[in-house]
């Protein structure tokens, strides 16, 4: 009989010690009842619990939990129905609260922020909706943290994911998007063709002011350069004045130059003959003498000059 009872009471044993030794997995709570009622709060590590009177009634994980809040519909200020989904954080703080202080602490949480939410939405109209997701956040993390103490647990932050307008209201601001962007685009064209043509006015400037600088210029070495040629012409002519007066002075000179006045006279006439069929005579064409003899005295008054 003995040998029977022992393998039971063995079996028992182990049972019993197992049941009392609890090892509780870093960053968790577990909450004990003894007899139905709370007991105590158990952290981290290795405890021990008395069997059959002490039960583990909850669990609780003390990390940071991210929490999907289901998408529901919104309607803004100006009667705009938008669909709106969001995701909080929370953090137990306070097992025994948690255990007890409601009964599911997340649907509790999850309600709430949906409240919220559509409060503040109803708030605002749909443009400004789109604009004040930061505002709205704080707006809920600060409902869900006042009404949470008593839970247990800590809202730590809440985010809007999506918010999404109705059909209508879509292709409205795709419109408007297409629009606008239609509009930049003209504006860029259009402020590329002014400066094109801004820079177009300026290079013709620069080109006929540089144009109008080089007439100038060359107006300038052309009177320069007609000065000096008749500059040179006239010392030319004053030179070759004083040579002929130095050399009509010299002996013989006078016998020169109407030599020379002779010859012209002869050639002048020659010319005026074949310029035409008509051919005027002089009246004292056969007194050449007489002619020479004239221009020699008008030559020698402009020497006494």
């Amino acid at each position: 009989m003995d040998m029977v009872l022992f393998p039971l009471l063995v079996v028992i044993a182990i049972f019993v010690l197992k049941s009392a030794i609890i090892v509780v997995p870093q960053q968790s709570n577990y909450v004990v009842e003894r007899l139905g009622r709370y007991s105590e709060t158990l952290d981290a590590g290795l405890t021990f619990i008395i069997p059959f009177v002490d039960r583990i009634a909850y669990r609780h994980s003390m990390k940071e939990v991210p929490y999907d809040v289901d998408p529901q519909v919104c309607i803004t200020a100006d009667n705009s129905q938008v669909q709106i989904d969001g995701i909080l954080y929370y953090q137990v703080t306070d097992a025994r609260m948690a255990s007890y202080g409601t009964s599911n602490f997340e649907m509790a949480i999850e309600q709430l922020a949906k409240t919220t939410l559509r409060s503040e939405v109803g708030k605002r109209e749909l443009d400004r909706l789109l604009e004040d997701r930061a505002a709205i956040n704080q707006s809920v993390v600060a409902a869900l943290d006042e009404a949470s103490t008593s839970w247990g647990v800590k809202v730590l932050r809440y985010e809007v994911k999506d918010i999404v307008p109705p059909e209508s209201v879509l292709r409205a601001m795709q419109m408007q998007i297409t629009a606008e962007r239609e509009k930049r685009a003209l504006i860029a064209k259009s402020e590329g063709e002014r400066e094109q043509a801004i820079n177009v006015a300026t290079g013709e400037k620069a080109a006929a002011i540089a144009q109008s600088e080089g007439q100038k210029l060359a107006a300038i070495n052309r009177a320069s350069g007609e000065s000096e040629a008749l500059l040179l012409v006239a010392t030319a002519t004053a030179e070759s004045l004083r040579k002929v007066a130095a050399a009509i002075e010299a002996e013989g000179g006078e016998k020169a130059v109407a030599l020379k006045v002779a010859e012209q006279y002869v050639i002048a006439f020659g010319n005026i003959a074949k310029e035409g069929n008509t051919v005027v005579i002089p009246s004292n064409l056969a007194d050449l003498g007489s002619l020479i003899s004239g221009a020699m005295t008008i030559l020698k008054n402009t020497n006494k000059l």
